[in-house]
């Protein structure tokens, strides 16, 4: 079974910087389309960046230039470089996992992890 678990959040001032990981266990990242997202209190959860099979990779637009998506093979992980953090990226972030098989649509998603930017 697959199981996606993140880690990295933290309290960071605002202009700070974070690394996330999401490990992922039960397949290997290389096959699925790879995201974060993030919920802040109150809002729907928006996708953050993504990276696909292929290694492409697409951002919001109010992170593009401060966030990068990565893929570590080797690690079996997927990271969310995060700098030039502003108080509106407070919120819980999620690592997913999508796939489409058959027809059939894999969806999996990790627990979270809480970043809070403030002074």
């Amino acid at each position: 079974q697959v199981q996606l678990v993140e880690s990295g959040g933290d309290l960071v001032q605002p202009g700070g910087s974070l690394r996330l990981s999401c490990a992922m266990s039960g397949s290997i990242v290389t096959i699925y389309a790879m995201g974060w997202y993030r919920q802040a209190p109150g809002k729907q959860r928006e996708l953050v960046a993504v990276i696909s099979s292929g290694g492409a990779t697409n951002y919001a637009d109010s992170v593009k230039g401060r966030f990068t998506i990565s893929r570590d093979n080797a690690k079996n992980t997927v990271n969310l470089q995060m700098n030039s953090l502003k108080p509106a990226g407070t919120a819980d972030y999620y690592c997913s996992a999508k796939r489409v098989v058959l027809l059939s649509n894999l969806d999996y998603w990790g627990q979270g992890t809480q970043v809070t930017v403030s002074s």
